[in-house]
């Protein structure tokens, strides 16, 4: 797993002050994830579509109460 995590281009938020983020690099076929403190620690890949759904229940704010 980590061949394909250093091929990859790595990008976090600019709004990421404390170091308590994630990381995410696209993928052919959508977008892989990793947690910023752990580079070298497991990955996930979801599809464009999948991305797409987190993405706007982030926004309408159905993560809130997590």
């Amino acid at each position: 797993m980590s061949d394909v995590s250093e091929r990859l281009v790595w990008r976090k938020s600019s709004g990421s002050l404390n170091g308590d983020c994630v990381e995410v690099a696209p993928l052919p076929d959508g977008v892989a994830v990793r947690d910023s403190k752990n580079p070298d620690g497991p990955m996930l890949a979801f599809t464009h579509s999948e991305w797409r759904a987190f993405i706007a229940g982030a926004i309408k704010g159905e993560f809130d109460d997590l």
